[in-house]
């Protein structure tokens, strides 16, 4: 068993260890979990989150790590979750040694995470929003969440971050087709990253153009605005994080900011209270309760949705 309110204290002290330690309670479903998040609750509330998503090969670890160095140049302390896909063997994060954000490993200002999707569809790993919660307690000012890169569903980060970018990039083929009935959705700052190569400047065009297509904004309302980088070379990336801010001062003052963490936190809470009924149905199995409502449907005497109903009310019951 972990000293859980130790292990609290030495994460605010910006104790790499320690972070790690209540990151892995949280992925492993510790029966120690909800003292962690108990502990955490009044600390948390003050990281900016922002979500890092797009199609495969758009540079979203590139651009992550550009981002870390720019935050970083501004005194801010960072956390990054990198989810990754599962190893089909260990159930661990494939892409766990995060090659290309190397250069932040020993920046003290900087923590970051690989987590595995563990077969969640949608791009973030079920555990996000609680290694969130740990990192933002443990007094990051920016947590970069960049998801796994699955395509047209990755669209779970716009429930988790308080801001989403979406990536593309210029010759990925029918990117922006393949994305527009999902992420082009969701975004709040969209990025065409590799600016540099030809046909970037069409991307961008065809980007607005789509962009504009699906407008229905007020005035005062947010349009999201289309950034190039070359987040290979450190190019554009000062140009998103100022757009980032915008957005955070457009949020902040229209009371949009509270309202996304206030549903985040209200997804969160019926997500934990789903997980735990469908433990306590799954109990059931084979029990003669489920045995009787099942022979009274095949005899006529009850319907699927009233069975249902009576399993549900004697599990919560009970």
């Amino acid at each position: 068993m972990q000293d859980v309110p130790s292990l609290v204290a030495q994460a605010r002290e910006g104790r790499p260890r320690a972070v790690a330690r209540l990151i892995s309670l949280v992925e492993g479903a510790s029966p120690q979990l909800r003292e962690v998040m108990a502990a955490l609750a009044p600390l948390a509330g003050h990281a900016y989150v922002v979500g890092i998503t797009g199609s495969p090969g758009v540079g979203k670890s590139t651009s992550t790590s550009a981002l870390v160095s720019a935050y970083r140049r501004a005194g801010k302390r960072v956390g990054v979750l990198a989810v990754d896909p599962s190893s089909p063997f260990s159930g661990g994060a494939l892409l766990g040694d995060r090659v290309r954000m190397s250069e932040h490993a020993s920046d003290p200002g900087v923590y970051i995470r690989s987590m595995a999707t563990r077969g969640h569809l949608g791009g973030l790993a079920w555990a996000a929003p609680q290694a969130i919660r740990v990192l933002d307690a443990a007094g990051c000012d920016v947590v970069l969440v960049e998801t796994v890169g699955v395509g047209q569903s990755e669209v779970d980060i716009a429930s988790q971050a308080d801001t989403s970018v979406v990536l593309l990039a210029p010759g990925m083929g029918d990117g922006i087709q393949a994305a527009k009935a999902g992420i082009l959705e969701i975004g709040d700052v969209y990025v065409v990253n590799k600016a540099d190569r030809d046909g970037a400047d069409a991307t961008a065009r065809e980007l607005n153009h789509m962009l504009g297509l699906g407008e229905s904004r007020g005035p005062g309302d947010w349009r999201p605005p289309i950034v190039k980088t070359v987040a290979a070379r450190g190019e554009g990336i000062d140009e998103v994080v100022e757009a980032l801010e915008k957005h955070r001062a457009w949020m902040e003052e229209r009371g949009v900011l509270a309202e996304r963490r206030v549903s985040r936190a209200s997804r969160e809470v019926e997500t934990i209270a789903v997980t735990a009924l469908r433990e306590r149905i799954g109990s059931v199995h084979g029990d003669r309760r489920l045995s009787s409502l099942a022979e009274r449907i095949v005899a006529g005497e009850l319907d699927p949705y009233a069975a249902a109903d009576e399993l549900v009310d004697g599990v919560t019951a009970g």
